[in-house]
């Protein structure tokens, strides 16, 4: 009876286990304007942070894919556009450098981002991020649980651009260090 009864336990659990269960290597990012947040000083003239001034912000994890074609994620009171495609909440903070929020091309930000999945998963990544569009940008991954527990390799950001709210649009591909063998001396 009571093997019968693990059999019939294993098997719920077999079939509860969501669509998206495998680990996710793509996704995309909306960040949420309403939850972006920077301190008071250093800011330059106009207002927008300058050269060290420390920022938090979050946003929405999509399928890959959802803002492709410059669609936004967010919309004007910061809910999804597309919440049945929502998989998780991405939380970012880190640094101004360069010129600040006024950087036109290169290293704007030093941050690490949290990517906290729906199913339990979570992935940490840290680097620099570019005010440059549709520039690859490599970010280290420093941790992870769930699927990504023990990960060694890179999280690679393309910026897509701006929504119109001025939330920044993010595409993630994951790639394993042997992805990533040529960048070694």
């Amino acid at each position: 009876m009571l093997r019968q009864l693990s059999s019939v336990a294993l098997a719920t659990l077999t079939l509860a286990v969501p669509a998206w269960a495998d680990p996710l290597t793509r996704f995309d990012v909306a960040e949420d304007h309403t939850r972006f947040l920077f301190a008071p000083t250093p800011v330059h003239d106009d207002g927008l942070p300058a050269y060290g001034n420390p920022f938090v912000t979050q946003g929405y994890i999509y399928e890959a894919g959802t803002l492709d074609g410059g669609l936004e994620g967010v919309n004007p009171d910061g809910s999804p556009v597309f919440p049945k495609k929502v998989i998780g909440t991405w939380t970012c903070d880190g640094r101004f450098v360069g010129d600040g929020a006024h950087t036109t091309t290169g290293t704007f930000i030093i941050s690490r981002q949290v990517f906290q999945f729906d199913d339990g998963d979570l992935i940490i990544a840290q680097g620099a991020e570019l005010a440059d569009y549709g520039v690859p940008m490599p970010r280290v991954i420093t941790g992870g649980l769930g699927d990504y527990a023990g990960l060694e390799g890179v999280l690679v950001q393309t910026n897509l651009g701006m929504s119109e709210g001025l939330g920044t649009r993010i595409q993630f591909v994951i790639e394993t260090s042997q992805d990533h063998a040529q960048l070694k001396p």
